[in-house]
């Protein structure tokens, strides 16, 4: 009995299929195969019976439970894809031509978007390592079966495809610089979705960049003032190859030809500063970023400083004054005489023997400031000096003063001098006038006056004649050596008469002696 039961129980089965005419193991495919569509796509539905061959079947197709596409002998139908009111549950339904068994398929939801997609582009890194290269991945939403298309430009060359294969593509390796884009295609006829946006790939060069400072001497930089910063590459070649962006406190800069960047200097300037470089005919591969550049600007405007040296008196009548700013370096002095002057003083009005200093001679009341870059900024005005007469005629009345004295000091010493030597005269019965062997005194006193008269009538005496005179000088070498300027000297000379001559024989020279003498004189204090 049971095996009887179980063949009857197939045949009830087998009948009640064959009554109803229905078999459910036809099979429905679309093309793309995906669920999501998009306006202006085309999707291909194929519909297969898995049993004899195709043409031994009609097919139709319905969508959501209602017929769509009636009886007909073709397996595909191509479906134009034109609103969004093609998303639905799609069904096919097969019919036997010879005995009319129908067989229906499985169902398959398509969904309708009305925006066109746009692919998106994403990189790993935007800067391909010296000698590396970068990864780029492009997507189309959550949707599938796309295959993409990839470009690249230049600011100089027109877009290219890089890519050309039926492969996938989804995800590539680059190792050029340039900007980037892609594209996503599918089905049949292509469907291309909108290009994604940009992305530019650069490659970074060995050669290192540094920032400096124009002013390289100015060791602090004040608020108001005008710097310039240059952006320098190693053993880059002429400038003019490169192009340069900066990177400040505040922004960054677009790419310029000027390595320079100058600005005025401001509390908001404080901070790092940083530069990098590309080839001016490759805008896509560029160096490093430096290393950054720390300005700190101080706020507050220095004040100039005068000073006078007045321990020793400057020569000629004149005073030394000397400006400087502290702390800092680069500057151009100017100088004012008088409140009211706002004019500096032009060399005509002063000696200038180096930056800094001025020699005056004319009284007045003094001031400086100090001034540098481009526009010049200048520092507060300093405190004023005032210079005198007293100040500037101090030299000349000392020396008045000693000359005077001295002269004084060595008429005094050249009366003793020649008082002395009038007594040791006397003492051998010599004179200063001239003595000849006689027996009558009125012969010899009419002789001395007259010799007297002669002498102060002539600047030499006669040669036969005994000789005294006196000279006072200052040795300016041995002052000099001695570091003592208030020395001076008298050379008291004494020539003895001469001998009688005999008949036949010539004169004896006449003899002479020297005294010197070392007389010093004081330096009185100065009465002004």
């Amino acid at each position: 009995m049971g095996p009887t039961l179980l063949c009857e129980l197939g045949l009830f089965l087998l009948c009640t299929l064959l009554c109803t005419g229905h078999a459910q193991d036809a099979v429905l495919t679309i093309e793309p195969n995906c669920c999501s569509f998009f306006i202006g796509e085309f999707v291909t539905f194929m519909c297969d019976m898995n049993e004899g061959a195709d043409t031994d079947w009609e097919y139709k197709l319905n969508k959501d439970g209602r017929e769509f596409v009636p009886y007909n002998t073709h397996k595909y139908y191509r479906l134009d894809i034109t609103s969004t009111g093609y998303s639905g549950e799609y069904q096919c339904f097969g019919s036997r031509k010879s005995s009319h068994d129908t067989k229906r398929s499985n169902t398959v939801s398509v969904t309708v978007s009305a925006d066109k997609p746009r692919a998106t582009l994403t990189a790993g890194t935007t800067i391909i390592p010296v000698g590396g290269s970068v990864t780029l991945t492009c997507s189309v939403g959550r949707s599938a079966e796309w295959k993409y298309e990839w470009f690249r430009r230049t600011q100089r060359t027109t877009e290219v495809q890089i890519r050309r294969d039926d492969q996938p593509n989804r995800v590539i390796r680059v190792s050029q610089g340039g900007i980037y884009r892609c594209r996503g295609r599918r089905g049949d006829p292509v469907y291309y979705t909108d290009i994604s946006d940009e992305v530019i790939i650069e490659i970074t060069f060995s050669n290192k960049v540094a920032v400096k400072q124009q002013q390289h001497n100015w060791t602090q930089i004040f608020s108001g003032e005008t710097i310039t910063l240059t952006c320098e590459v190693e053993e880059g070649g002429e400038p003019t190859e490169w192009e340069y962006e900066w990177r400040g406190p505040r922004q960054t800069t677009q790419w310029t030809h000027s390595n320079s960047l100058t600005f005025r200097v401001s509390e908001s300037s404080s901070g790092d500063y940083m530069c990098k470089s590309r080839l001016r005919d490759d805008s896509y591969s560029s160096t490093e970023w430096s290393e950054a550049f720390t300005l700190s600007a101080s706020i507050d405007q220095p004040k100039a400083e005068i000073t006078s040296d007045m321990r020793d008196n400057p020569v000629g009548g004149s005073v030394i004054l000397s400006c400087s700013v502290n702390q800092s370096s680069g500057w151009k002095y100017y100088w004012y005489r008088d409140e009211n002057s706002s004019e500096p003083l032009a060399t005509e009005d002063a000696v200038f023997p180096s930056n800094g200093q001025i020699r005056v001679s004319q009284e007045g009341l003094y001031r400086c400031r100090g001034g540098r870059g481009d526009p010049v900024y200048y520092t507060e005005d300093s405190q004023s000096v005032r210079i005198d007469k007293n100040k500037l005629s101090k030299h000349e009345n000392s020396s008045f003063l000693i000359l005077l004295i001295a002269g004084v000091v060595c008429g005094v010493l050249l009366i003793l001098l020649l008082l002395l030597l009038f007594r040791f005269k006397k003492s051998k019965d010599s004179g200063f006038i001239r003595t000849q062997s006689t027996n009558q005194s009125s012969a010899t006193n009419h002789m001395i006056n007259q010799d007297e008269a002669q002498h102060s009538q002539h600047t030499s005496p006669p040669e036969d004649d005994s000789l005294l005179y006196a000279q006072v000088f200052h040795n300016k070498a041995k002052a000099k050596r001695d570091n003592d300027d208030s020395l001076l000297y008298a050379q008291v000379s004494y020539r003895k008469p001469k001998a009688k001559r005999d008949k036949g024989k010539s004169a004896p020279a006449a003899a002479e002696e020297t005294v010197y003498s070392e007389v010093r004189t004081q330096t009185m204090p100065n009465p002004l």
